[in-house]
């Protein structure tokens, strides 16, 4: 079995406030602290099927500009997904299943491109916005029982889990698969960097705190009790872990590296590009009303997140 990341953008980076600010609040904390920020998702090779974790953002989604006062920023494009999904060797038809930890665009957005694939999901999902329309569905009840300390789960394949995981949002799911002797936890956005798991901090990104915070305790202690490697969607460390197979040990943390940032001087096209789900809000489809002139409590249509989220185009 082998485990690949499908990487599509880097030079990103998450303020300190975004990845920690979940529960104490974000003024506790450094906003010019920025943590390194990329986006992948993960395919799985059986030996006998292809088997994705997520879908990557849309084709066309624009890059966002960011500036001194983003809260984060998800990078500069490497390449769209489907090539960065062609670039490992493999072809859309391939593909059997995907299992999508949650609905946001930055993980649903390539559905659509897999005409053989089944999409395993959180039965609490299936109303977003993203997934509709999607024929090939298989809505997830978490039928097989426990796994380990987690109470819910469902089981793909030999060694590959679909575990429920409720709080970032409220279908969330994470996936465990064992290989060699180790557990590759390919959580999603349980955290967004790993120094959130090892200062045990909570994002600004949830639809359920009380159960987000359950979640990760439980990811905690069972990456304390089994050696696991840590695949995260939107830090360099998902993928720096899977590639050298670094089995997290919580009392040792791997050094920060800090991202380096600059801040690009671009004129301005009007649009807005939320950094959590990637929506795009474009003047013109709202009767021309600038971004700028929009009430203080709207909020992104698709993950409910506040303007203060959004990023320039």
């Amino acid at each position: 079995m082998e485990i690949k990341a499908v990487k599509f953008r880097r030079d990103g980076f998450y303020t300190q406030p975004f990845v920690f600010g979940g529960e104490e609040g974000p003024d506790k904390f450094n906003k010019n602290i920025r943590y390194r920020g990329s986006l992948q998702n993960y395919l799985i090779d059986t030996g006998m099927e292809v088997i994705l974790v997520d879908t990557g953002i849309p084709a066309g989604t624009p890059e966002e500009v960011p500036d001194e006062n983003s809260m984060a920023f998800t990078g500069k494009d490497i390449c769209t997904y489907m090539e960065a999904f062609a670039a490992l060797g493999y072809k859309p038809e391939q593909v059997t299943k995907i299992l999508l930890t949650h609905r946001h665009a930055d993980h649903s957005g390539e559905l659509r491109s897999f005409p053989n694939a089944k999409v395993y999901v959180n039965k609490d999902e299936m109303d977003a916005a993203e997934l509709q329309g999607l024929k090939n569905i298989v809505p997830v009840s978490y039928t097989d029982g426990p796994y380990y300390n987690f109470p819910e789960c469902q089981k793909i394949a030999d060694g590959i889990y679909l575990i429920k995981a409720k709080g970032h949002t409220n279908g969330n799911s994470i996936i465990v698969v064992e290989n060699d002797g180790l557990f590759y936890m390919l959580h999603g956005d349980i955290t967004y960097v790993d120094e959130a798991l090892y200062e045990n901090k909570q994002s600004v990104v949830y639809d359920d705190l009380p159960a987000a915070r359950e979640t990760l305790n439980r990811v905690r202690e069972f990456v304390r009790n089994h050696p696991t490697v840590y695949c995260g969607t939107h830090t360099p460390q998902g993928y720096e872990n899977l590639e050298a197979k670094r089995v997290i040990d919580l009392d040792n943390p791997v050094p920060t590296i800090l991202a380096e940032v600059d801040f690009p001087q671009q004129e301005a096209s009007g649009k807005y590009v939320c950094s959590v789900c990637g929506y795009v809000y474009d003047p013109t489809e709202y009767d021309g009303v600038a971004f700028e002139d929009l009430p203080d409590d709207w909020r992104c249509p698709r993950c409910k997140q506040p303007k203060e989220k959004f990023n320039k185009a």
